[in-house]
């Protein structure tokens, strides 16, 4: 199976605008995601896509391969999806450039899922150990068959009881892979559909249009970076990471 990673790096974020240069400790968000991935998959398979010079020079002067986007891509899919009109391949896996600290096995987990499930819209995702985490609007919620199959994603703290704390929850991690007439048809939309318009969850956008979603288990050492406190607590993680190892 012939597959690519593309990580979409979007400059002007609504929530951190300029996000993908952000420093963490001496490197950007986006360095760090890439090499992450390339600590998993082979480097000159993995592609940065962006819509921002700014990005595209910063990642050319680290050696990354980059492909510039269309400004007017809805998700960080729809750019995925963009730069499969042009780069061919079976499988592609999306790591959102937001991603410094993911686990690079994952990106086995999913190209082994990806095996059994050809077919399948693939999305990672793992247990939510905090309520901050459960309570938290930037962090997306699941809920799945018994088989693993998507029911639904979203902001609000879900599965809750009466109490509305945290008993038993999951939280997507944002590694998917897409299968090339899965990503055509996301692609082809010209606006989100209603629950991922609502949400602004992107995977919805598959379920709305009738594919399966498969949530296959991941590590949970993810932290996804969408605001300042997110990169403070990023920052925090690579600092104790330094000192452990001087």
């Amino acid at each position: 199976m012939e597959s690519v990673v593309v990580i979409p790096a979007r400059y002007a974020s609504s929530r951190l605008p300029g996000k993908p240069l952000l420093d963490l400790c001496g490197k950007s968000l986006v360095q760090r995601t890439f090499e992450r991935c390339a600590m998993g998959f082979p480097r000159d398979r993995i592609y940065v896509a962006t819509d921002d010079k700014r990005v595209q020079a910063h990642c050319q002067g680290l050696g990354i391969n980059t492909i510039m986007t269309s400004p007017d891509c809805l998700t960080g899919t729809d750019r995925v999806a963009e730069v499969a009109l042009t780069l061919k391949a079976d499988l592609y896996i999306n790591v959102q450039g937001d991603e410094p600290l993911f686990n690079p096995d994952d990106i086995a987990v999913m190209l082994k899922a990806a095996r059994t499930h050809p077919y399948d819209v693939l999305n990672g995702f793992a247990a939510i150990e905090t309520e901050r985490q459960f309570h938290s609007q930037t962090v997306p919620k699941v809920v799945a068959r018994p088989d693993g199959r998507l029911l639904y994603m979203s902001r609000a703290a879900i599965p809750s009881n009466k109490s509305l704390n945290l008993i038993k929850a999951w939280r997507q991690i944002c590694i998917y892979a897409f299968p090339p007439n899965a990503l055509c048809d996301f692609g082809s939309a010209t606006e989100k559909t209603p629950l991922e318009s609502l949400e602004d969850i992107e995977i919805l956008r598959f379920l709305e249009l009738g594919y399966e979603v498969r949530m296959i288990p991941l590590s949970a050492e993810s932290q996804a970076v969408d605001t300042h406190e997110d990169a403070e607590r990023v920052r925090a993680v690579l600092r104790e990471c330094n000192s452990l190892s001087t």
